[in-house]
């Protein structure tokens, strides 16, 4: 199981599926990282030679910010937009839609499913009202 980036990839997977196990490389990044390395992105993960995995490890570590140096500059990202007090950054404290997303109904996924639906309103027999 070849390291790249501090992630183990798959050795069952074809390599250009195998990247995207690592934070930040997704298909098209992967196809790019492979051309630039002169892979054939058909092989699978554990026909990969010692060069071709130093290759690969070397161009993305180098050129790319992936994993724990992607989710940091993240993270402060969105702590510059809560400390400068911007709207957005308001919209990330309170926990609701950032993109000017309609909020009076369909922001389930955001919120994380605080509230429950409605229903149908109908009581049953056995409550007493």
């Amino acid at each position: 199981m070849p390291r790249i980036a501090g992630v183990n990839i798959p050795d069952n997977k074809r390599i250009e599926i195998s990247l995207t196990y690592i934070y930040g490389i997704g298909r098209t990044l992967s196809n790019k990282i492979l051309a630039q390395a002169k892979v054939d992105p058909n092989i699978r993960a554990q026909k990969l030679t010692a060069e071709e995995i130093n290759r690969l490890r070397d161009i993305i570590e180098k050129s790319l910010r992936v994993e724990g140096e992607l989710r940091r500059e993240k993270m402060m990202n969105i702590k510059r937009l809560k400390d400068v007090g911007s709207y957005r950054g308001s919209r990330h404290v309170k926990g609701l839609p950032v993109r000017g997303q309609r909020t009076k109904t369909n922001t389930r996924t955001v919120r994380g499913n605080v509230r429950k639906t409605m229903g149908s309103g109908r009581k049953t027999s056995s409550e007493k009202t």
